[in-house]
Protein backbone atom coordinates (compact mmCIF):
# COMPACT_ATOMS: atom_id res chain seq x y z
CA UNK A 1 0.00 0.00 0.00
CA UNK A 2 2.80 2.22 1.00
CA UNK A 3 4.60 1.79 -2.60
CA UNK A 4 1.23 2.24 -4.18
CA UNK A 5 0.55 5.66 -2.63
CA UNK A 6 4.10 6.61 -3.41
CA UNK A 7 3.65 6.29 -6.99
CA UNK A 8 0.16 7.27 -7.17
CA UNK A 9 1.41 10.87 -5.19
CA UNK A 10 4.92 10.90 -7.33
CA UNK A 11 3.06 11.08 -11.08
CA UNK A 12 0.43 13.38 -9.33
CA UNK A 13 1.81 15.70 -6.10
CA UNK A 14 -1.07 17.62 -6.33
CA UNK A 15 -3.47 14.54 -5.54
CA UNK A 16 -2.00 14.81 -1.51
CA UNK A 17 -3.30 18.61 -1.40
CA UNK A 18 -7.10 17.46 -2.62
CA UNK A 19 -10.03 17.30 -0.26
CA UNK A 20 -11.41 13.92 1.08
CA UNK A 21 -14.46 14.63 -1.75
CA UNK A 22 -12.70 14.85 -4.38
CA UNK A 23 -9.90 12.19 -4.15
CA UNK A 24 -13.10 9.52 -3.28
CA UNK A 25 -15.44 10.68 -6.57
CA UNK A 26 -11.84 10.50 -8.91
CA UNK A 27 -11.11 7.06 -6.89
CA UNK A 28 -14.02 5.65 -8.86
CA UNK A 29 -12.50 6.12 -12.19
CA UNK A 30 -8.75 5.89 -10.50
CA UNK A 31 -8.72 2.72 -7.89
CA UNK A 32 -5.12 3.75 -7.56
CA UNK A 33 -6.05 7.14 -6.44
CA UNK A 34 -8.27 5.76 -3.19
CA UNK A 35 -4.87 4.69 -1.36
CA UNK A 36 -4.50 8.40 -0.74
CA UNK A 37 -7.50 7.73 1.87
CA UNK A 38 -6.20 5.10 3.29
CA UNK A 39 -3.23 6.78 4.22
CA UNK A 40 -5.36 9.22 5.91
CA UNK A 41 -7.12 7.76 7.80
CA UNK A 42 -5.86 4.09 8.61
CA UNK A 43 -4.54 4.98 11.92
CA UNK A 44 -6.92 6.92 13.32
CA UNK A 45 -9.48 3.92 11.85
CA UNK A 46 -7.99 1.59 13.46
CA UNK A 47 -7.31 4.10 17.28
CA UNK A 48 -11.49 4.01 17.04
CA UNK A 49 -11.90 0.24 16.18
CA UNK A 50 -10.15 -1.15 19.20
CA UNK A 51 -12.09 1.64 21.26
CA UNK A 52 -14.98 -0.06 20.00
CA UNK A 53 -13.53 -3.75 19.83
CA UNK A 54 -12.16 -2.99 22.94
CA UNK A 55 -8.53 -3.38 22.24
CA UNK A 56 -8.30 -6.55 19.68
CA UNK A 57 -5.84 -5.40 17.27
CA UNK A 58 -6.12 -8.46 14.73
CA UNK A 59 -10.28 -8.19 14.70
CA UNK A 60 -9.76 -4.22 14.63
CA UNK A 61 -7.37 -4.19 11.89
CA UNK A 62 -9.87 -6.36 9.98
CA UNK A 63 -12.52 -4.81 10.65
CA UNK A 64 -10.54 -1.55 9.29
CA UNK A 65 -10.08 -3.13 5.66
CA UNK A 66 -13.64 -4.41 5.74
CA UNK A 67 -14.64 -0.79 6.24
CA UNK A 68 -12.21 0.45 3.57
CA UNK A 69 -13.31 -1.88 1.04
CA UNK A 70 -17.35 -0.89 1.65
CA UNK A 71 -16.19 3.37 1.63
CA UNK A 72 -14.46 2.29 -1.57
CA UNK A 73 -17.22 0.06 -3.26
CA UNK A 74 -20.16 2.66 -2.00
CA UNK A 75 -17.76 5.75 -3.44
CA UNK A 76 -19.99 6.39 -6.50
CA UNK A 77 -23.28 6.68 -4.01
CA UNK A 78 -21.00 9.37 -1.87
CA UNK A 79 -22.53 12.78 -2.67
CA UNK A 80 -21.38 15.98 -1.00
CA UNK A 81 -24.00 17.70 1.12
CA UNK A 82 -23.79 20.58 4.02
CA UNK A 83 -23.16 18.81 7.21
CA UNK A 84 -22.18 15.69 5.13
CA UNK A 85 -18.01 15.42 4.81
CA UNK A 86 -16.38 12.29 3.58
CA UNK A 87 -15.08 11.59 7.42
CA UNK A 88 -18.34 11.87 9.32
CA UNK A 89 -19.27 9.38 6.26
CA UNK A 90 -16.26 7.15 6.28
CA UNK A 91 -16.80 6.63 9.86
CA UNK A 92 -20.08 6.03 10.01
CA UNK A 93 -19.37 2.92 8.00
CA UNK A 94 -16.83 1.96 10.50
CA UNK A 95 -18.85 2.26 13.10
CA UNK A 96 -21.40 0.00 11.75
CA UNK A 97 -18.87 -2.26 10.48
CA UNK A 98 -17.57 -2.26 14.12
CA UNK A 99 -20.82 -3.42 16.06
CA UNK A 100 -21.78 -5.38 12.99
CA UNK A 101 -18.60 -8.15 13.76
CA UNK A 102 -19.19 -7.48 17.15
CA UNK A 103 -23.09 -8.69 17.36
CA UNK A 104 -21.69 -11.57 15.07
CA UNK A 105 -19.22 -12.76 17.75
CA UNK A 106 -21.37 -12.56 20.55
CA UNK A 107 -24.49 -13.18 19.12
CA UNK A 108 -27.69 -10.56 19.00
CA UNK A 109 -29.39 -11.90 21.97
CA UNK A 110 -26.10 -12.60 24.10
CA UNK A 111 -25.48 -8.90 23.35
CA UNK A 112 -28.60 -7.32 24.21
CA UNK A 113 -28.73 -9.31 27.93
CA UNK A 114 -24.91 -8.50 28.19
CA UNK A 115 -26.49 -4.65 28.50
CA UNK A 116 -27.38 -3.26 31.87
CA UNK A 117 -30.92 -2.86 32.53
CA UNK A 118 -30.15 1.28 32.34
CA UNK A 119 -28.47 0.82 29.24
CA UNK A 120 -31.34 -1.68 27.51
CA UNK A 121 -34.19 0.53 28.06
CA UNK A 122 -32.66 2.75 25.22
CA UNK A 123 -32.99 -0.08 22.91
CA UNK A 124 -36.93 -0.19 22.21
CA UNK A 125 -39.37 -3.33 21.82
CA UNK A 126 -40.43 -4.79 18.56
CA UNK A 127 -43.79 -3.24 19.47
CA UNK A 128 -42.49 0.25 19.55
CA UNK A 129 -43.31 3.13 16.85
CA UNK A 130 -40.93 1.63 13.80
CA UNK A 131 -39.31 5.52 13.27
CA UNK A 132 -38.17 5.34 17.13
CA UNK A 133 -37.44 2.00 16.81
CA UNK A 134 -34.64 3.19 13.52
CA UNK A 135 -32.98 5.33 16.10
CA UNK A 136 -32.72 3.07 18.75
CA UNK A 137 -31.79 -0.01 17.92
CA UNK A 138 -28.39 -1.90 19.03
CA UNK A 139 -25.89 -0.22 16.97
CA UNK A 140 -27.29 3.10 17.65
CA UNK A 141 -26.75 2.69 21.34
CA UNK A 142 -23.24 1.25 21.20
CA UNK A 143 -22.91 4.40 18.51
CA UNK A 144 -23.65 6.42 21.16
CA UNK A 145 -21.49 5.11 24.24
CA UNK A 146 -18.35 5.85 21.08
CA UNK A 147 -19.02 9.30 21.04
CA UNK A 148 -18.57 9.71 25.00
CA UNK A 149 -15.21 11.13 25.88
CA UNK A 150 -13.23 7.73 25.74
CA UNK A 151 -12.53 7.78 29.86
CA UNK A 152 -15.99 7.48 30.30
CA UNK A 153 -16.45 5.49 27.29
CA UNK A 154 -13.89 3.09 28.26
CA UNK A 155 -15.66 2.43 31.69
CA UNK A 156 -19.19 1.96 30.14
CA UNK A 157 -18.41 -0.38 27.84
CA UNK A 158 -16.33 -2.84 30.03
CA UNK A 159 -19.73 -2.45 32.50
CA UNK A 160 -22.12 -2.44 30.07
CA UNK A 161 -21.36 -4.50 27.20
CA UNK A 162 -18.62 -6.65 28.61
CA UNK A 163 -20.49 -7.15 31.90
CA UNK A 164 -16.83 -6.41 33.75
CA UNK A 165 -17.78 -6.11 37.58
CA UNK A 166 -16.77 -2.40 39.10
CA UNK A 167 -14.12 -3.96 40.94
CA UNK A 168 -12.63 -5.76 38.04
CA UNK A 169 -12.68 -2.33 36.15
CA UNK A 170 -10.71 -0.51 39.07
CA UNK A 171 -8.02 -2.90 38.33
CA UNK A 172 -8.01 -2.97 34.62
CA UNK A 173 -8.62 1.21 34.87
CA UNK A 174 -5.85 1.53 37.88
CA UNK A 175 -8.36 4.00 39.31
CA UNK A 176 -9.96 3.23 42.50
CA UNK A 177 -13.78 1.77 42.88
CA UNK A 178 -15.56 5.23 43.86
CA UNK A 179 -14.10 6.88 40.65
CA UNK A 180 -15.34 3.76 38.51
CA UNK A 181 -18.90 4.24 40.09
CA UNK A 182 -18.39 8.05 39.41
CA UNK A 183 -17.42 7.05 35.94
CA UNK A 184 -20.38 4.71 35.03
CA UNK A 185 -22.97 7.17 36.49
CA UNK A 186 -21.79 10.00 34.81
CA UNK A 187 -22.02 7.82 31.86
CA UNK A 188 -24.91 6.85 31.92
CA UNK A 189 -26.09 10.46 32.56
CA UNK A 190 -24.42 11.41 29.38
CA UNK A 191 -25.83 8.38 27.24
CA UNK A 192 -29.30 9.70 28.23
CA UNK A 193 -28.99 13.23 28.00
CA UNK A 194 -27.46 12.23 24.16
CA UNK A 195 -30.44 10.09 23.41
CA UNK A 196 -33.13 12.62 24.83
CA UNK A 197 -31.52 15.32 22.32
CA UNK A 198 -31.99 13.16 19.24
CA UNK A 199 -35.33 11.84 19.53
Amino acid sequence: MASLLEDTQNSNPVLSTQKDEDILAQSVTEPDVFSILVDRYQEAFLRKANQIILNDPETASDIVQEAFVKIYLNAAKFKTQEGASFKSWGYKILINTCFTKYKKLKGERVFLSDLDQEIQELVPSKADNVLYEQKLDTDYVLSLISKLPVMLGRVLRLYSVEGKSQKDIAKIEGISLGAVRARVHRAKKELKKMNLHLI
